[in-house]
């Protein structure tokens, strides 16, 4: 970071910063911890699972249970809180997890610090930009009306709602990250895929619709924005994090054959073709430029090369 991050580290480690991370063993988590003990915050990790050992720095969380939530937050007293913890695969099976872990959970958290009279700095709490919908525009603001088309952007949706009724007693920040990928992203995940295809030289793809378009981020420019986030002074309001550059499957494809010299055979496989998909979601960085004018993304070919660890 800049000599402006060393003093916020420096800062930070005087005053003991705690933060609470949940979802801290995900893939957003992970990175996100690692930067912010860069930066000199005490970091609990939340950890759902009971064969999650619990240390100082790591304690297991059920978010669907409101006494859990209510005991960790009462032990670590955390100045911030970012709530990660999600089912985030569209095609999870069960459908009903979606709203116990996405809804009820996130409210869980907000009721717990009510109930033990604890009112951190910031709580940031991650939404998605999935809950947009099938919107046919390639800036899409925080203005634009609510259209989820399947169980997860839906138990999204339903959570932001929640959450607002919320903003007069804590202060919040709702994030709608738009797709992001970096290393560590699991290959059930579209470029994750894609970028294992070529590392390997595998000949041929199985994929859905090529011509889908979103806007991807790097993991890396997602949690530095999650971190300055919390020391801004933006709360009770909703703020999409993206980069407003849209590219489609076929774009990257072309983009990874380009950096490593290899052509894949592209087959579409119609049942990876489901009838729900975004064709196109884009959003405006506008506001998020506003908030944080020194944090620039990271260009999409550069974040295809680090993936492809070239």
């Amino acid at each position: 970071m800049s000599v402006k991050g060393e003093t916020q580290r420096t800062s930070h480690a005087e005053r003991l910063t705690r933060t609470l991370v949940t979802g801290a063993s995900g893939f957003t988590g992970s990175w996100l911890v690692s930067n912010l003990v860069a930066s000199g915050h005490a970091v609990t990790e939340a950890l759902a699972g009971q064969r999650s050992a619990e240390t100082p720095s790591r304690r297991r969380l059920d978010i669907t249970s409101l006494e859990d939530c209510r005991r960790v937050i009462g032990d670590v007293r955390p100045d911030y809180i970012v709530h990660l913890a999600a089912i985030s695969f569209v095609g999870h099976d069960d459908a009903l997890d979606f709203y116990r872990v996405n809804v009820l959970g996130t409210l869980n958290l907000l009721q717990a610090c009510a109930d033990i009279g604890h009112t951190p700095r910031k709580v940031l709490i991650a939404s998605s930009a999935s809950v947009y919908g099938n919107v046919t525009s390639d800036a899409i603001d925080e203005t634009f009306p609510l259209a989820p088309v399947n169980h997860y952007a839906s138990s999204k949706a339903a959570m932001e709602s929640m959450v607002r009724t919320w903003f007069d007693r804590l202060p919040i920040l709702i994030v709608r990250p738009f797709n992001y990928t970096g290393r560590g992203q699991t290959s059930n995940f579209l470029v994750p895929k894609i970028v294992e295809h070529f590392i390997h030289r595998e000949s041929t793809i199985s994929l859905g619709n090529i011509d889908v378009a979103r806007d991807f981020s790097d993991v890396r420019y997602v949690v530095q924005v999650y971190e300055a986030l919390l020391d801004s002074a933006a709360a009770g309001e909703t703020v999409n994090v993206c980069t407003g550059e849209p590219y489609t499957l076929r774009q990257i494809l072309a983009m990874a054959g380009d950096l490593t010299g290899h052509e894949l055979e592209i087959r579409v496989n119609p049942a990876l073709v489901r009838s729900s998909d975004v064709r196109m979601l884009a959003g405006s960085p506008s506001k998020l430029r506003t908030l944080l004018p020194g944090i620039a993304p990271i260009e999409f070919r550069e974040t295809l090369r680090w993936m492809l660890n070239m």
